[in-house]
Order: C-alpha cells, then structure tokens, then sequence
C-alpha cells in the first residue's frame, strides 16, 4: 500500500464530517463505488447489523525506567487486577516506535507518583511486546488524568479522545474498555442509525474489548475479554431463520459473535474471554463477513468473502486511491445472493 494512501486526520478534518469517507461495496466478483452516506440503499429491511459497544480508552501513559522515558500502551485488564502493558519508545514524530519488552522486575514510574512493576510476559518469553504488571489501584482514573489515545506513526497528530470513540460506545461501570478503538463503526452518525432503523435496519450490540495490537509484526489477536447478550443472540438467531442477513461491523463483532455460536450457528449469550482466531479453514458459522489489512484480518476476510472476492476488492481499492486505516474508507462485502455466500461490514481501510 503506497504510504500516501495512509488517513492521516480523522474524516471530519478532511471533509464535512465523521461519514464523509468513501464506501466500497464487494458483492461477489462485482465492485462499485459509493460515499458512506449512502450505506442506507446498500441494506435492506430486516438486515442485522452487529455492533461493539466497548468504549475507547485513553490508554497511552508517558513514564520512565530508569533514566529512559517510554510510553506505557495499557492493553488488557486481567482477572487477577494485573494489567497486560506493552512499553514504547517515543519517537520524533510525537508517536511512538518498538522497544524491547521487560525485562521482569523493572520498574516504570507513572504520573502523580504511581509506578507499576512488570513481572512476566505475555506469550513466548523471547521478544514478547506485551508483558503481565503489577499496576497501582484506580489504573481508570490514571488513564482518564493523563492518558491519551494510541496513535500510529502514519497519523499525523495526537487527536482528542472523541475523534476514536464510536457512537455506539458505552462506558463501563468498571472503567474497562478498549485499547485501540473498533474502528469499522467509526463513520457512523446518529443521523445515519436513525435512518437505517427507519428503514428497517436492526441493530445489535455486543463488546469485545480490544488489545494492544502489533503495528509492526501483525501478530495473531490475543485473548480479549467479550460478552454477547441475550437479546443479540436471540435478534441474530431470529435474522438467520427468517434469511436476513447479520452483517458484522468490523472484525471485533466477528470475533465475539463466532465465539458465541455453536457448530451449527446457534448463538447463545456468553461473556468471558475468547482466544478465537477465525481463519478460512476454521471459517465462520453465525456471521456472513468480516475485515482489515493486517495478517489475522485478512485470514478472517478470507474466509469470510473468499480469496478472489478479497482480490478484487483491494485492486479496486488502490486503483481509486482510497484512504486506509480506521480514519479512511470503508469496506462492505455483501453475499453475491445467486451463490449465496456470507455477507460482512468493515472498516478496512
């Protein structure tokens, strides 16, 4: 991907507002090119469209070992009260650049005197990003002093926490959230759900609260913490019966939803945590689509809308020069109805 195509600004910046990025729309082997507005004449009444609720969190903290600063990425809150970090290196650009993770015992002092301890990593020992840390009490409240949102080298400035918060997004009583934002329900207005609902579209919320995810190394998705409701399963299950589509809106939904449904795409309430990797021999049994540009992604796009589907799609995509990233375009695949595969809503680029 040529790096110009890279969102540098949230759309609101480049345009007249959060909806005012480009939609492309996959249906099988065909593709077309529409403005995100315009999502309404792409569904149709009694489609599903399956939304994440799980809040932003300002989740970038600076701090010091030693003599060197770093940028502390909170990721994940574990059941035991530990935090899963992983430790930058700030850069020039006011982002942040890789830094080797530990070692165990090190000390990073914190804002308002608070410092955590990092004790064990998350995964393989050898070069593992994300390390396990014992973290001072109220981590909520350090985040909501003197956090920021994470933000990518290709981003061109630190940006207010709102311009990462969906408009699905609901706080949760304990401060959990998500470290990175979901950012396929990013374009999305108020004005825009309520003329989808009014057009017979139904909305169906879950959480999954996303990690720290690799920027440089594309790493499968750790485990993350997910709850799907009664209510979603019963609408999604509803929908299925009936021949509606459930459109997933990004690859969190993907991922809670397919860790909620049995064998045979029944899905029930569940809530805990989910290690689930959709690939395209696993497949998928409750969702029809999926998202992004990154290793995991593009195997759980794959087996979404299927390799050639994929194809074309991103050869359309650079040929008109779309804008990539949660601040750029979107992605929707839909099922070509006459061979009747899956149907999937993302932000992919």
């Amino acid at each position: 991907m040529p790096a110009e195509l890279s969102a540098r600004v949230p759309a609101g910046q480049r345009g007249a507002g959060r909806d005012d990025v480009r939609l492309l729309v996959t249906r099988g082997a065909a593709v077309s090119h529409h403005a995100f507005r315009e999502l309404p004449g792409q569904l149709r009444a009694g489609d599903v469209l399956v939304v994440n609720t799980s809040a932003t969190l300002p989740a970038a903290v600076n701090g010091r070992v030693g003599g060197d600063r770093v940028v502390v990425h909170f990721s994940t809150r574990g059941e035991d009260g530990r935090w899963a970090v992983e430790l930058r290196a700030p850069a020039a650009s006011g982002a942040t650049a890789p830094r080797p993770g530990g070692p165990a015992g090190a000390v990073v002092r914190l804002p308002g005197g608070r410092e955590l301890v990092l004790e064990e990593p998350l995964g393989p020992a050898v070069g593992a990003r994300l390390w396990w840390a014992r973290v001072p009490d109220r981590v909520p409240e350090l985040l909501r002093r003197y956090g920021r949102p994470i933000r990518y080298a290709y981003t061109e400035r630190d940006q207010p926490l709102s311009a990462y918060q969906t408009v699905f997004a609901v706080p949760a009583p304990d401060g959990r959230g998500s470290a990175e934002m979901p950012s396929a329900a990013r374009p999305f207005t108020t004005a825009l759900v309520a003329e989808l609902v009014s057009r017979g579209v139904q909305f169906a919320p879950l959480s999954l609260d996303t990690g720290v995810a690799s920027a440089e190394t594309h790493e499968p998705p750790y485990p993350e913490r997910f709850a799907v409701p009664s209510t979603t399963a019963w609408l999604v299950n509803a929908a299925r019966a009936a021949g509606g589509r459930v459109v997933a809106v990004g690859t969190t939904a993907v991922r809670a939803l397919e860790s909620a449904a049995d064998a045979e795409g029944v899905v029930r309430p569940a809530a805990g945590w989910t290690d689930l990797v959709v690939t395209p021999r696993r497949g998928v049994r409750a969702v029809d689509g999926l998202h992004e540009p990154q290793a995991s992604h593009l195997l759980m796009l794959e087996a979404v809308a299927g390799r050639e589907a994929l194809r074309r799609g991103y050869e359309a995509a650079l040929e008109r020069r779309y804008l990539w990233h949660e601040f750029g375009g979107v992605h929707l695949i839909l099922p070509d109805e006459e061979h009747n595969p899956p149907d999937c809503f993302s932000n992919e680029w």
